[in-house]
């Protein structure tokens, strides 16, 4: 599979996108489990077919373009809101860019890496490691590159964080991820309750980090991607149900403006998982 990998990861973006828009309308068609949950979260959104109708096959490049980001060539990358990070940098307190499940979230660190991360103050970013020995020894050699570094959903990753935000550097979450049982909260999500992780917030208190949304907005025709980044549109309470709610607002906000890139059949709404 590693082979396999790296062969791919010689092709250009534009047929990579092409063969993956392929695979994910056909695992659409095929998994009955996975679109009746796609178009189930699409609906409690509020959106009809045309508005994201373009995920299916988004969803699929989301896969097939791994290969390029995590052992080819670089890819062309736009920014918009570029000076929220240069800003928040200045501050020198931490910055916390918080990805929803939008777009390439692989290309917004790895951009902060590229632009950042070198020149200034590195990105950390949270990963669960894979069950396939093959798949987390690619993993771990992709993320480990100059400027962006790992750091294990464990305590030992929570401690590796903190003391990288407090150090002034940079954080990377997905805040839409489900967290396991006991390390989030209910919150509505569209208007349906879903269990909302709390590292998010615990991180931004405990270390006055300057909280940033961000994401990568993938570009048609193996064009590359433009990173979006803005500021939160409030400020984060002591109370920390309330500054969850927030968080979610913003993240539904982000995925109005581009429905048609966001991941519908992550099943966002599932019971939390036991931590063993």
């Amino acid at each position: 599979m590693i082979t396999l990998f790296k062969i791919l990861s010689t092709l250009p973006l534009w047929l990579l996108h092409a063969v993956g828009w392929g695979l994910g309308w056909l695992v659409f068609a095929v998994s009955g489990v996975y679109r009746q949950r796609f178009v189930a979260n699409a609906r409690q959104a509020g959106l009809g077919w045309r508005h994201w109708r373009g995920s299916v096959g988004e969803s699929g490049k989301l896969v097939a373009e791994l290969p390029r980001l995590w052992l080819g060539r670089p890819v062309p990358v736009q920014w918009d809101g570029a000076q929220h990070v240069e800003e928040a940098l200045a501050r020198g307190r931490g910055v916390l860019f918080l990805t929803p499940h939008l777009g390439c979230f692989e290309i917004t660190a790895q951009a902060y890496a590229q632009r950042y991360g070198q020149t200034q103050q590195p990105m950390t970013v949270l990963f669960r490691p894979s069950r396939q020995p093959w798949l987390r020894e690619v993993m771990s050699t992709a993320r480990a590159r100059p400027g962006l570094h790992t750091a294990p959903t464990t305590l030992a990753g929570v401690k590796q964080m903190i003391k990288a935000l407090k150090k002034g550097q940079s954080l990377g979450l997905l805040p839409d991820q489900v967290p396991p049982l006991g390390m989030g909260v209910w919150a509505p999500f569209f208007g349906r309750e879903a269990y909302t992780m709390t590292l998010s917030v615990r991180l931004a208190q405990q270390t006055g980090a300057t909280v940033l949304m961000a994401w990568g907005e993938r570009l048609s025709w193996g064009r590359g991607y433009r990173v979006h980044v803005q500021p939160l549109p409030a400020s984060l309470p002591a109370d920390g149900a309330q500054a969850v709610r927030i968080i979610n607002a913003a993240l539904e906000t982000l995925i109005r403006d581009c429905p048609q890139q966001y991941l519908w059949g992550y099943a966002r709404y599932k019971q939390p998982r036991q931590e063993i």
